[in-house]
C-alpha cells in the first residue's frame, strides 16, 4: 500500500501533531472550547509502534487534550506542547536517547517544522502540507492524508 521507505535502524518516531495525526482542523464550541478529530487508524498507529518497541515523540506547536490522552494511554516517551521553535526540542530528544541520524524519523507539515525536517535524515510529510515543506530535499510524502491514516502509514512501514 504505502510508498514510504525507512530503514530497519529506526528506533523512534518524532512527529508534529496537528496536520499529521489530525486533519489540521480545529473545532471551536460556543464556550470557546477547542477540539480535534482523530481517526482510529492513526490512534492504532501509536499502539502498533509501541507493541513493536518503537519510542514516540510528539512536538506540537499547540497544547491540546488529545495529545495528553494519547500520551497517557500509550506511555509516549516524549511529549512537548506549545513549542514555537521545535529544533531545540528535537535536538534535546536526540541527545537524551543518544540517537544517530539513522535511528529516528521526523514527521511534519508546516513552516514551524521545516528546521526539524531539514535537520533529520529521514523526513516525512503529508500530501496537503505547505509547499515549502514538500520542496525539502529528500522528504517523503505519505499517500494517506493527515488525520486519515498518514501516521498509520508510517507505523505500518516501520512495523511491517
Amino acid at each position: 500500500m504505502g510508498n514510504l521507505k525507512l530503514p530497519e535502524t529506526i528506533k523512534m518516531v518524532i512527529t508534529d501533531f496537528d496536520g499529521v495525526v489530525t486533519d489540521n482542523c480545529v473545532y471551536i464550541c460556543a464556550d470557546g472550547h477547542m477540539s480535534r478529530k482523530l481517526n482510529f487508524k492513526d490512534v492504532m498507529a501509536f499502539s502498533i509502534l509501541k507493541k513493536n518497541n518503537f519510542m514516540i515523540g510528539i512536538i506540537s506547536g499547540e497544547k491540546n487534550s488529545a495529545i495528553e490522552i494519547l500520551a497517557k494511554k500509550f506511555n509516549i516517551e516524549e511529549v512537548h506542547q506549545n513549542i514555537r521553535i521545535k529544533i531545540n526540542v528535537l535536538k534535546g530528544i536526540i541527545e537524551k536517547y543518544n540517537l544517530s541520524q539513522e535511528e529516528y524519523v521526523f514527521i511534519g507539515d508546516d513552516i514551524n517544522d521545516i528546521e526539524c525536517l531539514e535537520y533529520a535524515k529521514y523526513k516525512i510529510t503529508v500530501p496537503h502540507s505547505v509547499n515549502k515543506v514538500k520542496e525539502i530535499e529528500g522528504i517523503q510524502i505519505t499517500q494517506s492524508t493527515a488525520g486519515d491514516g498518514a501516521f498509520r502509514e508510517v507505523a505500518d512501514c516501520l512495523a511491517g
